[in-house]
């Protein structure tokens, strides 16, 4: 979420919060950045899940939903670094039996 929409979302909640203090408030914290693939998509589904399931207030539904766009960045930097390991890989020259075959 970006700044502004952050000062905005804090002002619905009715006072000068911060997204930070109210992710505080409610029990979420800032995503680790050395958060790995599948723990940060284990706990997005639980963060969807949890805002599906309703019965939260203004302000949790905030931070679960700010918890949710940091962790899904988290997995979409995840996937771009293995997309560009493979794009890298698929470009190297191959060695190897097939590689000279294909060259004859």
């Amino acid at each position: 979420m970006a700044d502004a929409e952050r000062g905005t979302a804090a002002g619905v909640a009715g006072d000068t919060e911060t997204a930070a203090e109210a992710a505080a408030e409610t029990g979420v914290t800032p995503v680790d950045s050395t958060l790995g693939y599948e723990q940060a998509r284990d706990e997005l589904i639980e963060v969807v899940r949890s805002l599906e399931a309703g019965g939260t207030t203004l302000e949790e539904s905030l931070a679960l939903w700010e918890r949710g766009e940091q962790l899904a960045k988290v997995c979409r930097r995840w996937l771009e670094g293995a997309r560009a390991r493979l794009d890298a890989a698929l470009a190297e020259p191959q060695e190897g039996p097939d590689a000279v075959a294909g060259r004859a």
